[in-house]
């Protein structure tokens, strides 16, 4: 290596002669790009990677036969948004015809179908595809991926420079390991996996679970003719009163009605105003929220005897189930869920609340040990398991990065990243809605916009600097995973509670599914990459570069002045005009500080 008169190593080779690149500075270097899932990130990703990158191959999979995700996935009786969905929803496609401020599982799922249609993220979207295996190639520098058409049975091997999952936490249904399950002889369904033709009117329901699911599901079921439920419920939780109720009120209107007339539909659409200043209502409330997730903070001691007072109020009549069902944790512990109707349904004649540890699972019901020892069986033609899903773990198919390390070997005790989208040791390797990026309060849409948005920009940097594979440090994967961990000491997350949040599936001392923040902070944190945290490998320069990593500079052209507009930078929407005489005064920056 050769030294400069300054005493700086150039660490090129001084014989060779170097070549720039001749491309435009742009350097729009052909890329293929795999997507897994295709529900609300793998949309999202679907539609910002072809309108702000040139020159990239795109292909999203999907195994379901329909998009949405856990939308497609959970279509059973009272599935619904828990939160308003107008904080449920893409920034940039507002939708003013919500029936409902808790809209119904099949209006989302149009609502993403549409979406996806509108901004053409169905081209790339292949459903009933699925992806079965994923290898990274470190010879070629790229991810292998084996995938099989589930309508036609073939298995094929494509390619793909970058690899992205975008399977979300809640679309594989886990069921409960409980001995006996199979040999029930009844009808078994869960909640993610619920079987629509199948009539569940006369029928004696068992159901499993008091969860976010069994909370709406019960009410449901409640209503049904001839049916008879026995709901076991093991754990307590807090069943909280609508969490939008407070900002309806403000608004003027009737917290008990979440219904959207006609006309309210219709002012939305002409007035986009007002449209704007309901959605903005709704995320100031969501943002509002984050000193309740802070344990002994003053919020959090309000809200829960808020809640508790709710709930003696609608449990008055019913002492037995409130020394049950009524909590000791705080809540956000467990995901809070709005549980309209639930409450009430377990007070009906046609429905027992069942305390009991279940043994095992027999031919025709649940058996169960009392807590005075005796045994006792629960007969049932139907079972719901309202077990959740596999939330925070590795895709069930193999990850397979350097040295033949798999994804699920790696997180075998907990899921670890740098923040939330990537993991060393899997070059090329981007994830939407994995472990971490969920939030107990506030605005999840946001953070995953966030995430697509910086997913983007990872691959133009790939593309334009010509890296063959880029991977975050260790160390930097570690920093975060302790501050995580630090994080997470103080809050109400980690009260004694069993939530999909925590690790060793839900019962660990650590928080594996949530952001380390609020979602302001998320999106903060991502809109500007740190890219002094990433190890990153050139392209193999066959074309005289002579190791100068600057190559791609190229050959004193932009792009601009062959196909675009070379004087660009006098539109005035590409200009940010300064406030007369205090520019700082300007609220865009007031609102939102200026970030590099």
């Amino acid at each position: 290596m050769a030294t400069t008169a300054n005493g700086h190593m150039n660490g090129h080779d001084a014989k060779t002669k170097f070549t720039p690149k001749d491309t435009p500075v742009e350097n729009l270097r052909p890329l293929r790009v795999v997507v897994i899932g295709a529900g609300y990130s793998g949309i999202g990703a679907a539609i910002r990677l072809p309108e702000k990158l040139r020159n990239v191959e795109l292909v999203v999979y999907e195994k379901y036969e329909g998009i949405g995700g856990t939308w497609w996935v959970n279509t059973y009786p009272g599935v619904a948004c828990d939160i308003p969905s107008h904080s449920y929803q893409f920034s940039f496609a507002p939708n003013p015809s919500w029936s409902n401020l808790y809209a119904p599982g099949h209006e989302i799922q149009k609502y993403l179908q549409d979406v996806a249609e509108r901004f053409g993220a169905t081209r790339f979207i292949k459903l009933s595809h699925q992806v079965e295996e994923c290898v990274w190639d470190g010879e070629e520098k790229k991810w292998q991926i084996k995938v099989r058409n589930l309508v036609t049975g073939e298995v094929f091997t494509d390619s793909a420079h970058v690899l992205i999952t975008a399977r979300g936490q809640l679309s594989e249904p886990r069921w409960p390991d409980i001995p006996g399950i199979d040999k029930f002889e009844g009808k078994k369904m869960h909640s993610g996996a619920w079987d629509k033709s199948y009539d569940l009117r006369n029928k004696k329901i068992a159901v499993v679970g008091n969860g976010s699911s069994a909370i709406q599901i019960v009410p449901k079921l409640q209503e049904l003719e001839g049916t008879t439920l026995s709901c076991f419920i093991r754990s307590p939780t807090w069943i909280s009163s609508a969490v939008g109720d407070s900002t309806m009120k403000n608004l003027g209107l009737d917290p008990n009605v979440t219904e959207f007339t006609e006309e309210q539909k219709a002012l939305f659409r002409s007035d986009p105003s007002t449209l704007l200043k309901f959605r903005k209502a709704f995320e100031d409330f969501g943002a509002s929220l984050h000193n309740s997730t802070l344990a002994g903070h003053p919020m959090t001691i309000e809200g829960q005897a808020f809640f508790k007072a709710d709930m003696e109020s609608k449990l008055s009549a019913r002492p037995d189930l409130l020394a049950k069902i009524i909590p000791a944790f705080a809540p956000g512990c467990r995901r809070l869920t709005p549980g309209k109707g639930y409450l009430e349904a377990l007070q009906q004649p046609n429905v027992t609340a069942i305390h009991d540890s279940i043994s095992h699972i027999t031919a025709t019901g649940i058996a169960v040990t009392t807590t005075t020892g005796d045994k006792k069986q629960v007969d049932a033609d139907v079972i719901v398991f309202a077990t959740g899903f596999q939330a925070c773990t590795a895709p069930p198919f193999p990850i397979v990065g350097r040295s033949g390390l798999t994804l699920s070997s790696r997180w075998s005790s907990h899921p670890d990243s740098y923040l939330a989208v990537a993991v060393d040791g899997f070059p090329n390797y981007l994830m939407l809605f994995g472990p971490n990026s969920a939030i107990g309060f506030g605005s999840l849409s946001r953070i995953l916009e966030a995430q697509v948005d910086y997913v983007v920009s990872v691959i133009r940097k790939l593309q334009k600097e010509d890296y063959a594979s880029m991977e975050p440090k260790p160390e930097r994967v570690k920093d975060f995973v302790q501050f995580v961990d630090a994080y997470f000491q103080d809050t109400v997350y980690l009260d004694k509670c069993k939530s999909w949040y925590r690790s060793e599936g839900g019962t660990g001392d650590r928080i594996v599914a949530l952001w380390p923040g609020s979602t302001q902070h998320a999106v903060e944190t991502l809109r500007s990459p740190r890219w002094e945290d990433w190890v990153y490998e050139s392209v193999e320069d066959s074309e005289g570069g002579n190791g100068n990593e600057l190559r791609w500079l190229g050959n004193g052209w932009s792009l601009t002045q062959t196909e675009g507009d070379p004087s660009w930078y006098l539109n005035p929407e590409e200009i940010e005009f300064p406030w007369e005489g205090k520019p700082e005064k300007n609220p865009k920056y007031t609102s939102r500080p200026w970030s590099h």
